[in-house]
C-alpha cells in the first residue's frame, strides 16, 4: 500500500512538474501580454547567463525551464549574440527559436537629401548604434578613404541618400561603407560617362551636385541653380553659395554673417573660385541629374523669393533690384 501511495505520488509529482514546464514555455510572461520587449544578448554568454539576462527583462519566468528547453531541442550552443525585439504575446519556444535564428532587431534609419555626415552620426547616435565622435572619427579615418576610393577628407558626399536597415554591433565603418557602396552603385558607367564630358570626375560631380542639393527646396528649381552654377564657373566667377559657408563655418541651416562670409576657408565659395575641395552634403538623383543636365537659361544670380522658391536674374542690376525686393523687404 505504501509503494502504490508512493508511487501514485511520484506520478502525480511528475505530472505536475511536466504541467508547470508545459506552462513556463507554452504561455507569454505579464510583460509581454502587454507589449514587446527588447533584449540585448552579448557575444561569449552561456544559456544560463543568457536565460539570466531574460528573466531580468521579463521575457520569461524563470531560467531553469528556458536552460532545460535550450538542452532538450539542442539549442543551447546555437543561440547567437545579438539585439533582439521579443514580440508581444511570445512563448517561451519563440523566444528559443528567434535567438537561435539570429534574426537581430532592426534600426531604421533615414538619411534624407542633403543631410550631412555630422546629422548622420547625430541620427546614429540617437537610435544608440554609434556615438557621434565615433562615426565622425570613422568617417575621416584615411585607410577607410583610402579603401573605398575616396578623394576628399571624408565620406561627406559618398553616403547615398536612403532609408537603411542597421543592426546593433555594426561598426561605424561597417555601416558608412554599406551607404557609400549604394551610392557607387547608382554612379553608373552611363553616369560617370556624361560627368566626364562635362569635364567632371566623379568627386567633382558630386561636389557640384551637393550644392545644387542643399540650395535647392523644389524639383522644378533644381536644372536653373545648377545652370546659374555653370554658367558662373565657365566665366571664372565665384559661385557664391552660402551652403558652401555654413558648412566651413559649420552653422549647418543657420542664417550668415557679414564675417562669416569672409572666412578664409577652401569651402567659402564667396572667397574661393571653382568648386570646392569636396560635397558638403549628399546629394540624390536628382541633383546629380540636374549638374548633367542643367537648364539653357544664362541666369548668373538668384536670391530666395520665400523658403522654397527663388528669382532668376540674368544682370546684377536684375539682382540687385531683386534682393530688394524680396530680402530686404522681409519682417525682422
Amino acid at each position: 500500500m505504501r509503494l502504490r501511495t508512493l508511487g501514485a505520488a511520484v506520478v502525480l509529482g511528475l505530472a505536475a512538474a511536466l504541467a508547470f514546464f508545459a506552462w513556463q514555455i507554452l504561455t507569454p510572461t505579464d510583460a509581454l501580454r502587454a507589449g514587446a520587449l527588447v533584449v540585448e544578448v552579448p557575444p561569449h554568454e552561456g544559456v544560463v547567463e543568457i536565460a539570466a539576462r531574460l528573466r531580468e527583462a521579463g521575457v520569461i519566468r524563470a531560467r531553469w525551464p528556458f536552460v532545460a528547453l535550450a538542452l532538450v531541442t539542442g539549442s543551447a550552443r546555437r543561440l547567437k549574440a545579438g539585439e533582439y525585439e521579443i514580440e508581444r504575446g511570445a512563448r517561451m519556444l519563440d523566444i528559443l527559436g528567434l535567438i537561435e535564428s539570429g534574426r537581430v532587431k532592426q534600426h531604421t534609419v533615414l538619411h534624407p537629401e542633403g543631410a550631412t555626415v555630422l546629422e548622420l552620426a547625430r541620427a546614429l547616435e540617437t537610435e544608440r548604434l554609434a556615438s557621434t565622435d565615433d562615426v565622425m572619427r570613422a568617417a575621416a579615418e584615411p585607410a577607410l578613404l583610402k579603401t573605398l576610393g575616396i578623394e576628399g577628407p571624408s565620406v561627406e558626399g559618398y553616403l547615398f541618400p536612403d532609408t537603411y536597415q542597421f543592426v546593433r554591433g555594426m561598426t561605424p565603418a561597417e555601416m558608412l561603407t554599406r551607404m557609400v557602396q549604394r551610392m557607387r552603385g547608382k554612379l553608373t558607367p552611363e553616369v560617370l560617362g556624361r560627368a566626364r564630358e562635362k569635364t567632371l570626375s566623379p568627386h567633382q560631380l558630386l561636389t557640384f551636385a551637393s550644392i545644387v542639393e542643399r540650395e535647392a527646396v523644389v524639383q522644378e528649381e533644381r536644372k536653373l541653380i545648377a545652370a546659374v552654377f555653370w554658367n558662373r564657373l565657365k566665366r571664372d566667377m565665384p559661385l557664391q553659395a552660402d551652403p558652401t559657408v555654413q558648412y566651413a563655418v559649420g552653422k549647418e541651416r543657420r542664417a550668415l554673417t557679414r564675417a562669416d562670409l569672409e572666412t578664409d576657408d577652401r569651402f567659402n565659395t564667396y572667397r574661393h573660385p571653382g568648386l570646392p575641395p569636396g560635397p558638403i552634403a549628399s546629394p540624390g538623383i536628382a541633383s546629380i541629374e540636374a549638374v548633367l543636365d542643367p537648364a539653357p537659361v544664362n541666369y548668373l544670380y538668384f536670391v530666395a523669393e520665400d523658403e522654397r522658391r527663388h528669382h532668376f536674374s540674368r544682370t546684377m542690376s536684375e539682382h540687385n533690384a531683386a534682393v530688394a525686393r524680396y530680402r530686404l523687404g522681409r519682417p525682422r
